[in-house]
């Protein structure tokens, strides 16, 4: 009896396929390897490789100059996750993006009923609600164009304002590296190079415990080392040809289980092979083994799965929008922007996803912490290492006094 509730849920991986372009850590000192992970999934986890002929431009841009990333750079890692390395020898605030081709898909009124409703088109949904067309079928030509914003160094350029030129991107009206958790960045998003207004967009972000005494997830601003620990939730998936299997994860501590059919294949990629892989949330350790075939027996119908959590933001009439940036962390931003295509006897449906990622951390001063100063001029105990010296000078000279004294009464 649970059959059809895998069934639903299988369709919403197949229809869920965010695309992120991530890394382990946003902040990384001049010369260190850049490295750069394709997410063909959730923001948490990939579930497969992107094909080198869907990208339509991969580049990245420093210091004013755009740098194509080229075919054979790329690597894949199992079957899950896409990935370029390079040396970031510039210092400054470096944009990468990727854009992709445009693909189509075949989806049943329910199908795509229910994937506009978990992944936040709600706007497209309300409209076939208010004319009537839940019940139409729909066939949907979709692109997705993804960008990240890093800080090599701590030399700040202005290469995070490049507009890469993408059907539909978000840009940054101020540097994420100038500011700070607990404040806000406004970003503009653009369609076709234009604003979009009134368009719904999901923000969310991965806490990272910013200390200097844990070493839980270690990186380096030119010398001083900074620990950050990432809480990541699990979610769903889009874009893949689902094999049948199951396998499961947590959802602020609930756990889900989806079965994969092969029949809801919407040719959206390879699916995933045997792997295993390891991931820390809250210092405990979890595997995570994806087999073609899995046997899991949990409460699917019970919850409900969306690509909706975060802050939930609507861009005005310049296609702004004030991004709240609550603690330190890597940040996130996901949209779609849908519309019906008229007079086409293929498509009944178009829509352009984008992504932007980004670091956040508390402010470094001399109040708090600075990249440049030495972190030995001070012992364990806190005392400053001039008073030591002094002290211990006037404590022998006391004791050469006293002796001298006792020898000349003697």
């Amino acid at each position: 009896m649970r059959k059809p509730y895998y069934l639903i849920l299988a369709v919403l991986l197949l229809c869920s396929h965010d695309l992120y372009l991530k890394m382990e850590t946003y902040f990384l000192s001049t010369g260190d390897t850049a490295t750069l992970q394709l997410y063909n999934g959730t923001f948490d986890k990939s579930e497969n490789t992107i094909t080198r002929d869907r990208m339509l431009d991969a580049s990245y841009t420093v210091n004013g100059t755009r740098t194509s990333i080229t075919e054979d750079q790329w690597t894949d890692i199992d079957t899950t996750i896409t990935q370029v390395s390079f040396n970031a020898t510039q210092p400054g605030t470096y944009v990468a993006g990727v854009s992709t081709k445009a693909r189509n898909i075949e989806l049943s009124a329910e199908k795509f009923n229910s994937y506009l409703e978990h992944d936040g088109v709600l706007d497209m949904l309300e409209k076939r609600k208010t004319e009537q067309k839940l019940d139409q079928d729909a066939v949907e030509s979709y692109q997705k164009h993804v960008k990240a914003i890093y800080q090599v160094g701590d030399t700040r350029t202005n290469d995070w304002q490049t507009v890469l030129g993408y059907p539909i991107e978000f840009v940054p009206m101020q540097n994420p590296y100038d500011t700070y958790s607990g404040g806000t960045l406004e970003v503009q998003l653009l369609l076709d190079g234009r604003p979009l207004t009134n368009q719904l967009v999901y923000a969310n972000y991965v806490p990272s415990g910013h200390s200097h005494d844990e070493a839980e997830q270690e990186h380096t601003h030119d010398g001083s080392t900074h620990s950050h620990n990432h809480e990541k939730e699990h979610s769903h998936d889009h874009d893949k040809a689902a094999q049948n299997h199951e396998h499961e994860h947590t959802h602020d501590g609930s756990t889900h289980s989806h079965n994969h059919e092969k029949e809801h294949s919407h040719d959206h990629d390879k699916a995933a092979q045997n792997h295993e892989h390891e991931h820390t949330h809250d210092g405990s350790t979890h595997s995570h083994k994806h087999e073609k075939e899995h046997s899991h027996d949990q409460k699917v119908q019970q919850e409900s799965h969306t690509h909706t959590s975060g802050q939930q933001l609507k861009t005005d009439d310049m296609g702004m929008m004030t991004v709240d940036l609550p603690k330190d962390g890597i940040y996130y931003l996901r949209t779609i922007h849908m519309n019906e295509v008229q007079d086409n006897d293929s498509l009944t449906h178009q829509s352009k996803w984008a992504t932007l990622t980004f670091e956040v951390t508390h402010e470094h001063g001399a109040a708090t912490h600075t990249h440049d100063h030495d972190h030995e001029h001070h012992d364990e105990d806190g005392i400053p290492t001039w008073i030591f010296i002094l002290g211990s000078i006037l404590v022998i000279g006391l004791l050469f006094f006293l002796f001298k004294n006792k020898n000349n009464n003697a």
